[in-house]
Parts: structure tokens; C-alpha cells; sequence
């Protein structure tokens, strides 16, 4: 993919010093960002898989998410932070339509993919979410074998049986984990580690062949060495699927995401580049959020 790069300060990352204004006033350290290579890779004229317009949601009488409008590019990962409750995991969610396992939900506005709202009623939720994956906070494999695992959609959605070995395999491979299970295909999901686990909801969330993979913090739960396997992967898939992450380490967002947006009481307060949102954030509440002042 040819890709338009955004300057940085070094060729290889950026660093970013953010401290307080009066640090005679704070004993709160300097806080530092890197910004990776990776966040300068943009290409400029990707198109909008999705396009969320003037979005509102609620659970039951308690707004959770204002006027959300933000673009998502193919073939990009974009990254949404924001502290505990600030709306970035319901957003997600709205994106597939998870949320309706709620009971009580209700949403306004559109969200534009594949030339329908997501939001309409004759829209078939089933075929939505074959084609908007989405991996969770937790590992949560089945009980069944490594294999089962993956193969489980291609079954829902009569895969033939030799198309669903190959691409059993292809999505084990695309998730980097093929070489470490071969051996032990037919043997129970639960056995492996955390990070292979999630590596493995990965797989199976690629196996149907979506457009876009909705993450929803999927490194919170793993050690460092799970979680940098883990980027690393999210950083060749979107090669070919285009990626939407929540995460609360704006570190991961700033080594993964091209794009970011910050979450603050139900509002997305502000969107874009990954290296912008950084280095010279527009809104005041962003850049005392990524200063380590609240959060």
C-alpha cells in the first residue's frame, strides 16, 4: 500500500515531553510519548469504510455518547483513549451493534458502511457482524480445540470442509500463531496462555474475512512480551483489514494508530492524526489527558 508520510521529528519516532506548567506546584513526573513510524503511515486519499454522523446512545434514560461523528479509513488503525467510563468501549460497540445484548439501549444518528446505516432496523445484524469483527477486553476462547475455535464461524456460515481447513490454517498464520499450535490443532484452547488465547480470538475473528476488526482493549489482560506480539499483529493486519482500537495505554495508541480520537464524558472531544493528537493537541482537555493531569 503506497502511504503519504507525515514528518515527524526523527526517522525513526517521536518523543514527546509533556509536563506540568508549574512543576515547583506537582511532584507528578515528566511524562513521555513515542511516537512510532508506524503512526506516520497515512495515506491521505484511503477512503471512509465507515462514516459515523451525529451519534447518540443511551442506556435507558442515561445518555452515554453526544453527537459522536468520526470518520474510520480503510486499511488504517484507529485508536480511541479516554479514561474509565468516558465512552470509547460503547462507542465500539455501537460500531457492530453489540450493544443491543443490553437491554433498555437506544441510539440516534447514522453510521454509513457499504452504502447502509448500520443503525437502520432492515439492516441484518448477523451479516454485520461477519463482516465488522471484533476481538474483546478478555481472551475468551471456547472450551472447544485450537482448531474448533477457528473454524466455528466457517461452520455457521457452510464453509465446505476443505475450504474450512485451509482457512483455518491461513487465519492461524495471519494471526502468528500457526507454528506455535500445529502440532496440537485438536487439543483444548483453554491450555494455551493468555496471549496465545488472544492471539487465537484474532484468528477466529479474521476467519470470516471482514472488512473491519473492532478491538476492544485487547492487551489490558496480557503480560508485556503478549502485548508486543499482540501490536505487532495489529500492525500487519491492517494490511489488509482496517482496525478500530480502544485502549487505555496511550502509549499502545501512539505505537499502533494512524489515526486517534479522545474520549471525555460521552464526547469525542477530538480526532486525528495519531502525530497530531500528540505533539500538538487542538483541545485543552486533550493535551491535559495525555499530560497525566486527570485521568
Amino acid at each position: 500500500m503506497e502511504t503519504d508520510h507525515v514528518s515527524v521529528n526523527q526517522s525513526e519516532k517521536t518523543v514527546v515531553s509533556v509536563k506540568e506548567e508549574d512543576q515547583q506546584a506537582t511532584s507528578s513526573p515528566l511524562l513521555e510519548i513515542e511516537i512510532s513510524e508506524i503512526a506516520t503511515q497515512v495515506n491521505v486519499e484511503a477512503e471512509r469504510v465507515i462514516d459515523v454522523q451525529d451519534v447518540n446512545f443511551y442506556y435507558g434514560a442515561k445518555q452515554a455518547l453526544f453527537r459522536v461523528s468520526v470518520p474510520i479509513h480503510r486499511n488504517h488503525v484507529t485508536a480511541f483513549i479516554g479514561p474509565s467510563g468516558c465512552g470509547k468501549s460503547t462507542f465500539l460497540r455501537t460500531l457492530n451493534r453489540m450493544n443491543e445484548f443490553v437491554e433498555g439501549t437506544r441510539i440516534e444518528g447514522n453510521a454509513w458502511f457499504g452504502g447502509q446505516n448500520i443503525y437502520a432496523p432492515t439492516v441484518d445484524v448477523i451479516s454485520l457482524r461477519q463482516r465488522i469483527g471484533m476481538v474483546f477486553q478478555r481472551p475468551n476462547p471456547f472450551s472447544s480445540s485450537i482448531f474448533e475455535n477457528v473454524a466455528y464461524g466457517l461452520r455457521v456460515l457452510k464453509f465446505p470442509r476443505h475450504a474450512i481447513h485451509e482457512r483455518v490454517e491461513e487465519s492461524l498464520r495471519g494471526a502468528a500463531l500457526w507454528d506455535e499450535v500445529k502440532d496440537r490443532l485438536h487439543k483444548s484452547a483453554l491450555g494455551l496462555s493468555g496471549g496465545q488465547q488472544q492471539r487465537l480470538c484474532i484468528a477466529r475473528a479474521v476467519a470470516p474475512r471482514p472488512e473491519v476488526i473492532l478491538m476492544d482493549e485487547p492487551c489490558s489482560a496480557l503480560d508485556p512480551l503478549a502485548t508486543l506480539r499482540v501490536e505487532e499483529l495489529i500492525n500487519k493486519l491492517r494490511e489488509e483489514y482496517t482496525i478500530v482500537l480502544v485502549t487505555h495505554n496511550m502509549q499502545q495508541a501512539a505505537r499502533v494508530s494512524q489515526y486517534t480520537g479522545f474520549f471525555l464524558q460521552g464526547k469525542l472531544v477530538e480526532w486525528g492524526l495519531t502525530v497530531d493528537v500528540f505533539t500538538h493537541p487542538k483541545q485543552k482537555e486533550t493535551e491535559d489527558y495525555i499530560s497525566g493531569r486527570f485521568g
